[in-house]
């Protein structure tokens, strides 16, 4: 599904196309008469259902007027918006380097008060310490053959951190144990991570829970993502970043959020975890 930009955007215009032709036969229409109550020509209807013609949000509006489904526009547009962003190549991203990326999320860090983010296979960026960050980084610098910029990539990455001590933001994070366990960089480094971990856990502004190997899962695991409060939500694969902003996903999303937050160990439980992962490396 995810295999390029360009084949997602296809499968999303795809998508529009039919829950459109969904409303449209739901209403008992045809092409025909749904283009005249729309007060188009037939063919653009024609062009819309086949996916040639992305809607506009007028066109969406129109639409679902036509099929008496006015409480249907507010997911649609949310739907085609998403179209052209919602799949982000990271060589797309990262064209010109790391470290610009990692400085562009910045804003985006700043501008959220709630982040809630699931890992299953690293420690979060704005977690990470200079010696973690560098030895990830340099490993996805080498496996993608990007140009040499961690150093200004990691420091980009650690400053995200500032908006633990910041007032008005929150950030719930769940790790899968197995993030303890996958050592990144040498063993004083991933010591010195976790420990840094334990460090953190009393901030006010965090909450970091681990969902310990022998729990019994209600969610299984999945990729990593990110929720930035209720207005979208990150997940990132080993090729691209998917940006997710339709409602339904989103509540999907937090729901799952929620049932993995459940699963996981918290305070003095949590700590045991990390320091039976530090002992591993000692």
């Amino acid at each position: 599904m995810y295999s390029s930009p360009s084949s997602s955007a296809e499968a999303a215009r795809r998508a529009v196309a039919a829950r459109l032709r969904d409303l449209m036969l739901d209403a008992g229409l045809n092409g025909q008469r749904l283009a005249a109550r729309c007060g188009w020509h037939e063919s653009k209807t024609s062009r819309i259902l086949n996916a040639r013609k992305a809607p506009s949000e007028d066109d969406i509006r129109a639409w679902c007027a036509a099929c008496g489904a006015d409480d249907q526009v507010p997911d649609l547009i949310a739907t085609a918006r998403a179209v052209d962003s919602m799949y982000m190549e990271w060589r797309r991203l990262h064209r010109s380097g790391l470290a610009r990326t990692q400085q562009q999320s910045l804003d985006r860090y700043a501008r959220t008060a709630l982040l809630r983010v699931y890992a299953s296979n690293v420690i979060p960026g704005f977690l990470q310490t200079p010696a973690y960050a560098t030895a990830l980084l340099n490993g996805i610098t080498r496996f993608k053959g990007y140009a040499d910029d961690v150093t200004e990539a990691v420091a980009a990455r650690v400053a995200r951190s500032r908006f633990l001590y910041e007032g008005g933001h929150r950030f719930v994070v769940v790790l899968e144990e197995a993030v303890l366990r996958h050592r990144i960089g040498d063993p004083a480094a991933m010591a010195g991570q976790l420990r840094h971990l334990i460090t953190l856990m009393p901030l006010p502004s965090l909450s970091l829970g681990i969902i310990p190997f022998g729990a019994e899962r209600a969610v299984w695991p999945l990729e990593a993502f990110y929720l930035f409060d209720a207005s979208s939500c990150s997940v990132e694969t080993l090729t691209a970043e998917i940006s997710v902003t339709q409602p339904r996903e989103l509540a999907d999303y937090a729901k799952a959020f929620t049932e993995l937050s459940q699963m996981a160990a918290h305070g003095d439980a949590a700590r045991r975890l990390i320091a039976d992962a530090i002992g591993v490396l000692e």
